[in-house]
């Protein structure tokens, strides 16, 4: 079973899973074939290597035209240009899937219906971009199953549309309901709502990297520079293995005995042989 394992360990944005998809083997001029269809405009795409803190990673870029008029847009909006663009099927099921989960969880902290959200950061081209690109490079890649880390969300406030909100921002919060995550003291934010939309849909379960015969290794870039940690998202692919158990379990049982007669303490230990215990022996002790 072909495994694809999402760590997180540094957070999670649309641009970093696509990059590390990318990383990790699927073709960024596909994507971008694809992409085209969309009918969006006012964007251009690049690809390219970059060192986070001594780590090679691919940073995916959205570069928007701010001369270009980019209208907030209502669920509504994102639908008519998912679906009239020339993807696969399953791609726009999943891409239309992400976008449903963030309306739902906006409308929840606005106190409103995901017919009337506005989408602003998320219904931005570069969201878009990320979503759609993210189904089209797992369309590609074709894992069996995915498994993600916990989400390092970061800590702090970080500036939106409707100012200076928490860390995790409110959204993303939500969208993380059920889902393993962890703050530390790296100040911003470092799970977007995309991220956590993406995340929390593709993940079928969460913790530790699952045993595997790794095969492909991708590292996709974020736009910070952190002064301790690269910025990075990893994905780690490969074929799923039984896993190895080196060690077992034993239990210790022990107990004093005072004030007991002596010819029983043979019996007792036969006993706990022929009852399934490793082993059992009696050891002396000096009281006063």
């Amino acid at each position: 079973m072909s495994t694809l394992y999402f760590d997180c360990f540094c957070g999670a944005a649309g641009d970093m899973i696509v990059g590390a998809l990318i990383d990790a083997g699927a073709d960024f001029e596909a994507l971008k074939k694809s992409l085209d269809t969309l009918g969006v405009d006012g964007y251009s795409l690049s690809c390219e290597k970059i060192n986070k803190h001594g780590i090679m990673a691919t940073k995916f870029d959205v570069h928007v035209d701010d001369t270009h008029d980019h209208p907030h847009r209502h669920l509504r909006h994102i639908v008519e240009i998912i679906e009239a663009g020339d993807l696969p099927e399953s791609v726009k099921e999943a891409s239309l899937e992400t976008f449903r989960r963030i309306a739902e969880c906006e409308a929840e902290v606005h106190g409103t219906t995901i017919k009337a959200v506005h989408f602003h950061e998320v219904g931005a081209v570069d969201s878009i971009v990320d979503i759609v690109g993210t189904h089209l490079a797992l369309h590609q890649l074709q894992p069996d199953r995915i498994v993600s880390s916990s989400l390092h969300v970061g800590s702090g406030t970080v500036k939106c549309a409707h100012g200076v909100m928490p860390v995790p921002a409110p959204a993303t919060a939500l969208l993380l309901r059920g889902i393993p995550s962890y703050s530390t003291e790296v100040d911003g934010e470092l799970v977007t709502p995309t991220g956590a939309a993406l995340i929390a849909q593709l993940a079928e379960s969460f913790g530790p990297m699952p045993a595997m015969t790794v095969s492909t290794i991708g590292a996709g870039a974020g736009t910070k520079d952190l002064p301790d940690r690269p910025n990075i998202i990893r994905t780690i692919f490969g074929e799923a293995t039984e896993a190895k158990k080196d060690t077992e379990s034993i239990v210790v049982i022990e107990a004093n005995i005072d004030d007991m007669n002596p010819e029983l303490f043979p019996p007792l230990v036969n006993d706990l042989l022929e009852n399934g215990a490793r082993d059992a022996f009696l050891t002396p002790i000096l009281g006063k």
